[in-house]
């Protein structure tokens, strides 16, 4: 888990941030969080590669140890794919109870120091520690004080990355990890991300980073170079965000209470499936759990959401918006199915389907150590 002290500055431009008041804002990071935790609790295990998930065709790896990561192995990847990798790679099963457990434990040293805490996992948190608890002067003091307590009291290894933004404790977290501590001072900024490639920016994942390369964009001094307009122009709301990024701005604030904007639930299917009776079951099925789950959290929106992943790994989405709330099956299947009808899966069969509402028309806020892990399931939405 990696927890990001972020030093937050406060400005009209990136000079005035740094001279202006200084926030101190922290992200750790958990090194490999469910395998370590497998290893810690498994002496046999240390030292071996390591994959939390299932090994049968249609497993997914959830986590991978890094002496499996030395092969390549990574989250998320099939077990298919990991095993042509590393052919000794021991498969495990995932325990949530237990990785929800080590969670809570780990939160409960946070909230020794600050009760600004935003969890964007179970082995990831921002923490701000501007007026922290125990009145430590210096926002990497008490990171190396986490690390060392996470390590001494659960045994595992934690990252931390210090910054004076979220955006850039982020990418220091994971700057030398495992067990990194590294600080990215507000004069140092600009140079560090400079040399920073593309993929190491927060929010480009692999789909935009190739977008970026098309146009030659490989690392933050290029993407600095690129205006507002232009990044707007290819990549939306969000290029307004890469353009303050690569210029070392990113006022976004720790966030101890947040807005649930989406309930969603996905099955990688036993098969790929292209027959119109299949396919139609096991929509059928997702939008079951779908409904359980808004009806769980007591989630109302107006926006469905269909994601199909074909045989090739490649998806798509589509959506549509009624004004009535969709919470029941009888009001979410059949736009489900209308939605089906605007996918070709005829010649592509399809490997995943996943259901999503969004849109909540009365928002409602719920405490980031609510969190919930709801499968061993990972994919990139972009």
């Amino acid at each position: 888990m990696s927890i990001i002290f972020v030093l937050r500055l406060w400005g009209s431009n990136i000079r005035k941030n740094i001279e202006s008041r200084l926030q101190k804002i922290i992200h750790i990071d958990m090194d490999a969080f469910y395998a370590s935790v497998e290893q810690r609790d498994h002496p046999e295990l240390r030292g071996k590669p390591l994959a939390v998930g299932h090994a049968e065709e249609r497993g997914v790896v959830a986590a991978a140890s890094y002496e499996a990561r030395r092969y390549g192995v990574r989250s998320a990847m099939s077990s298919q794919k990991a095993k042509r990798l590393c052919p000794h790679l021991i498969f495990i099963p995932g325990r949530m109870d237990v990785y929800k457990e080590v969670s809570r434990q780990i939160h409960e040293i946070f909230h020794d120091y600050t009760d600004i805490i935003e969890p964007l996992s179970l082995d990831e948190a921002f923490l701000d520690v501007t007026e922290n608890k125990k009145q430590i002067p210096l926002a990497v003091d008490i990171a190396k004080e986490i690390k060392l307590r996470i390590r001494e009291r659960l045994h595992l290894i934690a990252s931390a990355g210090v910054s004076y933004n979220k955006f850039l404790a982020k990418v220091a977290s994971d700057y030398r990890k495992p067990d990194g501590l590294c600080t990215i001072h507000p004069e140092q900024a600009l140079d560090f991300i400079a040399h920073l490639p593309i993929e190491s920016f927060w929010g480009v994942g692999p789909v935009t980073a190739k977008k970026m390369h098309a146009l030659g964009i490989s690392n933050g001094f290029q993407l600095r170079q690129c205006s507002l307009e232009m990044l707007k122009r290819h990549f939306g709301k969000v290029g307004t965000l890469y353009y303050e990024f690569a210029r070392g701005i990113d006022e976004r604030q720790v966030e101890s209470v947040r807005i649930r904007k989406s309930i969603g639930c996905e099955h990688t299917l036993e098969k790929d499936v292209s027959l119109y009776s299949s396919v139609i079951i096991e929509l059928y099925h997702v939008a079951v759990e779908l409904v359980e789950r808004l009806k769980r959290k007591d989630f109302r929106g107006n926006t469905l959401t269909l994601k199909i992943k074909f045989y090739d790994f490649s998806q798509i989405t589509r959506s549509i918006t009624q004004v009535k709330d969709l919470v029941t099956l009888e009001t979410i299947l059949p736009l489900a199915k209308e939605l089906l009808k605007h996918v070709d899966y005829q010649q592509r069969p399809i490997r995943l389907i996943g259901l999503s509402v969004s849109n909540p028309r009365e928002e409602k806020t719920e405490h980031h150590g609510d969190w919930e892990q709801l499968s061993f399931e990972f994919s990139d939405w972009e």
